[in-house]
């Protein structure tokens, strides 16, 4: 957890003294980075170093340690409320604000970036190009998320929310690839930062789908499509987050306000609310078509790296890389088994030296599993198919559920060999022993 409080109270006892970050860490024997680090609330001084700072601020060391004490650790998630036009997500705004406050949480709201744009004479159709208004979209988009981000920071509250209606992947379903490409790249960033940069994504499927009667364009003065073009663009906002690691598909299969208690269900169940639950079913499948997964609108590629290291209290854990070409994110994961289906989950980003900190704590005893990852939106599910490279005739599927007895619809492409979830050995703790043999037969 981040320190934030005890943070700022070093920063402004160094600003008290007029001292620099540069000077406080030669005076300590320790980086710039460091103190940083300890200032940004990202980590905290030990105890040689907290008396070192208390004779430099000229504090006692229990003014120090007290400070320390108090200060309670901010919890603070962020995630995105998308959709397809019409899926509800105004009504889900309010649901979600009552549900999380009733339950101690601080909720704040990002607004839609091109909602608040369009209706004040900002719009595709008198921009120079709709480059230009995307563009426009994602700088103000990017802006008003660093302000929440830093606001929260400072706030009194164990528990923040941050919910963004919609995110900044949200512009690519209304862009060329390449025109999506060259905005990533005049704002210095990457595909897999901006995406993964939100904890979570929950996605509406638009009333288009299933509840043609439902839609309409009364309710938001920005919104111009028809029931087909509200299909379509759907579609392309699923394919635009796919590929993140925690990407949820709310669809039109239930009443209006049951779509809205299974949002909430997934949002707390991510938050930890009793605590994150992960459901899943796991096949062996036949080896798919790599050719046809990569042609897919709706599939997305990603390279992972998993480390398992040393367990503590019985506790799973393990760290990830995960990314294409380069572009990594890192993570920690620590799970603990409720049954051959539930499991509690809890993952924490990292920073890419922490990361390489944690693989000194590798379990020797295990190897580092290497697999290409094809993340798939299908028919409002999510699958997960693992390609190893110990394997060339079959592969593993995942599906996570929102419940035990969620039906799952095998994409028809998709050819499976058998389910594999009460499987010990095709858990990927237990692969990281022993790789299973593979059971298919190689094609003749």
């Amino acid at each position: 957890m981040e320190n934030i409080k005890f943070g700022n109270y070093l920063t402004d006892l160094r600003k008290e003294n007029g001292l620099t970050q540069r000077y406080v860490a030669y005076e300590l024997q320790v980086t710039d980075k460091a103190v940083s680090k300890w200032e940004n609330g990202k980590s905290k001084p030990n105890i040689d170093e907290l008396k070192k700072l208390a004779d430099l601020y000229d504090v006692s060391i229990n003014d120090l340690i007290d400070n320390i004490e108090d200060t309670k650790d901010v919890k603070i998630s962020k995630i995105v409320l998308t959709g397809g036009p019409c899926a509800g997500k105004t009504t889900a705004l309010s649901w979600i604000d009552k549900y999380f406050r009733d339950r101690g949480y601080t909720v704040l709201f990002v607004p839609e970036t091109a909602t608040e744009l369009i209706p004040n004479g900002v719009a595709p159709w008198v921009c120079k190009s709709n480059y230009d208004f995307q563009n426009a979209v994602a700088t103000l988009q990017k802006t008003k998320e660093k302000v929440f981000e830093e606001v929260a920071k400072g706030m009194d509250s164990e528990k923040i929310l941050i919910v963004c209606d919609r995110g900044l992947l949200d512009g690519k379903a209304y862009m060329t690839n390449h025109e999506f490409k060259n905005l990533l790249k005049n704002m210095a960033t990457n595909e897999v930062k901006e995406r993964d940069s939100y904890d979570a994504v929950f996605h509406l499927v638009t009333a288009a789908k299933g509840k043609e009667d439902f839609y309409t364009l009364d309710n938001n003065n920005a919104r111009t499509e028809t029931k087909e073009q509200a299909r379509v663009l759907d579609d392309k906002i699923i394919s635009a987050w796919t590929g993140h690691p925690h990407f949820r598909i709310i669809d039109n299969s239930t009443e209006f306000e049951e779509k809205l208690e299974r949002l909430l269900k997934e949002i707390a169940s991510f938050l930890g609310e009793p605590e994150p639950f992960e459901i899943e079913r796991k096949y062996v499948i036949y080896y798919p078509n790599i050719k046809e997964l990569e042609n897919m609108p709706n599939c997305t590629k990603v390279e992972i790296a998993q480390t398992y290291l040393k367990s503590i209290d019985d506790v799973e854990r393990r760290v990830r890389a995960r990314g294409i070409d380069g572009d990594y994110m890192y993570y920690l994961t620590e799970k603990r088994e409720i049954s051959d289906l539930t499991r509690v989950e809890v993952e924490k980003r990292l920073t890419q030296d922490e990361y390489l900190k944690l693989l000194m704590d590798a379990d020797n005893k295990l190897r580092t599993i290497h697999k290409t990852r094809y993340c798939l939106s299908e028919a409002n599910q999510y699958f997960e198919i693992d390609i190893y490279p110990e394997w060339d005739r079959q592969a593993i599927m995942e599906v996570e559920l929102s419940s035990e007895d969620t039906k799952v619809e095998i994409p028809p492409f998709i050819k499976v060999a058998r389910e594999v979830t009460y499987n010990e050995k095709y858990r990927n703790h237990n692969m990281a022993k022993e790789m299973p043999k593979q059971l298919i037969k190689k094609k003749n």
